[in-house]
């Protein structure tokens, strides 16, 4: 074995030490149902802003979005970066909060299916059931793409079977995540921030100088075919990759539906439970501040490493990447160029390597609690009605988390799937599915349980509809299906809760005591 490939597996086995560290600790620290699931609400700023940050951001930052860059230019993934950096700081702005007061308030809520049907008192649990259930249905692929992202990287760095990497990944994530429950996924995602964020910083740098510093890499650029455009993507030539190739209209309606991916962050379960898991809502102001802040900066890093890396093609420091699958390896080949400078730089590069198993984690985890709390939580214990002891949901609670997680790993064992498409759809999913309910929950009197269930339904089941059936046929119908189907979503909530008769008084009393809390 080179002395490079020790040093980035020293590197690399520190860190997964560290985290299976963290999930032992936190177990400690688990003592019922609602410290495994919430933490016992008593997360610091600092790490409320930084896992929910982490938890949004996924494999995407450090390999899709960058590899989007790579292949098409910056139009698509500088209007998506946009979008999510004002979703992120409206979310915290507007919904934080007040989620956090409502959720106390409607009865000690501790999940989002939870906190649906007690607001709206629905007695039978039936909102409660509907959004477990598209927990389990979202997050399930969304998992598996950060799970794929762990095996196309020791696949493509150290030439083991991507299989194997990727299972290994995998329980990885299932150990911290079943021993230490919400408080272990929120402590591993504020460390697994720091070192993305470390690992954006090194690729940065490092990337420029290999490309030929940033005047060959502006004009390597410029020299493609509507690359650097704001309103048109680059489209490769298949004969000739350093040909200037040829472009496709980025119009306006196509800027607005990419924007739409600020929608989602409404609807986001593993970050609104962060809103909800604060110990102190006054110091949510510095975590939305914090929040805000690191989610610009890595995602305006993460587009122009696409960028630099494109750059190192041309000069030869790393080779040509054809396709949006070897495209997201971008990173992979960039630490794998510092590492062989020898066995210091091969210690930065397994940091940088380490960032993107972290950013992959730091996801998954959270996804992984929030499904099997879904399961078992919402379905068996809130809906099915069954009574059992503290120990036994734990239990329970944990053989869930790995069921998922091994229907996770079986749809993640194609390598050839793209991380950031599956993603986006994962994400309209929730966006559509919970994010007019969220908002309506929050801001509207009115808002009742049959129109919550509307559109849910139909939020959930027009993203489906868009994604396969409608967004084909092309032209002005091939936009993001989030904004079409949360669009209707909220139109649906809002006519069915109009069209049925308002919420009783117990509700509306809860309602009022919220929305009348001073800030």
């Amino acid at each position: 074995m080179e002395i490079s490939q020790v040093g980035i597996i020293a590197a690399i086995a520190a860190y997964l030490a560290g985290m299976l560290a963290i999930g032992f600790y936190a177990s400690k620290k688990n003592s019922n149902v609602g410290d495994f699931y919430l933490g016992g609400r008593q997360l610091g700023p600092f790490v409320t802003a930084m896992s929910a940050e982490a938890s949004d951001m996924s494999s995407w930052l450090l390999m899709g979005l960058p590899g989007l860059a790579y292949l098409s230019g910056t139009a698509e993934p500088a209007w998506t970066a946009i979008g999510l950096a004002i979703g992120t700081y409206l979310n915290w702005l507007i919904a934080a909060k007040r989620l956090r007061r409502y959720s106390i308030a409607a009865d000690n809520s501790i999940t989002i299916p939870e906190f649906f049907s007690k607001r709206f008192g629905d007695s039978r649990r039936v909102l409660t059931l509907i959004s477990a259930l598209l927990i389990v249905v979202f997050f399930i692929p969304y998992t598996a793409s950060g799970f794929a992202a762990i095996g196309k990287l020791f696949s493509s760095l150290f030439s083991i079977d991507y299989h194997l990497s990727m299972a290994f990944g995998a329980l990885i994530v299932i150990g911290y995540t079943m021993t230490g429950g919400f408080l272990a996924a929120s402590l591993t995602d504020l460390v697994q921030s720091i070192i993305m964020t470390a690992a954006l910083i090194v690729v940065l740098v490092f990337g420029v100088n290999q490309a030929g510093g940033i005047g060959a890499v502006l004009d390597n650029a410029k020299h493609l075919t509507g690359y650097l455009s704001l309103t048109a993507s680059h489209v490769p030539d298949e004969t000739d990759f350093w040909n200037t190739g040829t472009s496709t209209p980025y119009s306006l309606l196509t800027i607005i539906s990419t924007l739409a991916w600020g929608l989602g962050y409404f609807g986001m379960p593993h970050i609104l439970l962060r809103f909800m898991a604060i110990e102190d809502e006054k110091k949510l102001k510095l975590s939305r501040r914090i929040a805000s802040v690191w989610v610009v900066i890595a995602m305006g890093i993460a587009i122009i490493i696409g960028v630099i890396g494109l750059g190192m093609s041309k000069s030869g420091a790393v080779g040509i990447l054809s396709d949006s699958s070897k495209s997201e390896t971008i990173i992979v080949q960039i630490a794998h160029r510092l590492s062989d400078f020898g066995f210091g730089p091969a210690l930065i590069a397994g940091v940088i390597l380490s960032g993107i198993i972290a950013s992959t984690m730091s996801t998954a985890d959270s996804q992984l609690l929030a499904a099997s709390s879904s399961v078992s939580r919402d379905i068996v214990t809130s809906f099915m009605g069954k009574k059992m002891s503290e120990k036994k949901e734990m239990l329970i609670a944990r053989t869930t988390l790995g069921i998922i997680a091994v229907i996770g790993i079986l749809l993640a064992w194609n390598p050839e799937n793209s991380v950031f498409r599956i993603v986006s759809f994962a994400w309209a999913g929730f966006g559509a599915s919970f994010g007019p309910v969220v908002l309506l929950s929050l801001y509207w009197r009115r808002a009742n349980r049959n129109g919550a269930l509307a559109g849910m339904v139909t939020g959930g089941v027009m993203v489906f509809i868009w994604k396969f059936l409608i967004r084909p046929l092309g032209g002005v119908l091939g936009i993001y299906e989030l904004l079409p189907a949360f669009v209707l979503a909220l139109a649906a909530n809002v006519i069915v809760s109009l069209a049925t008769a308002a919420p009783g008084k117990e509700i509306t009393d809860v309602y009022d005591k919220v929305a009348g809390m001073k800030d």
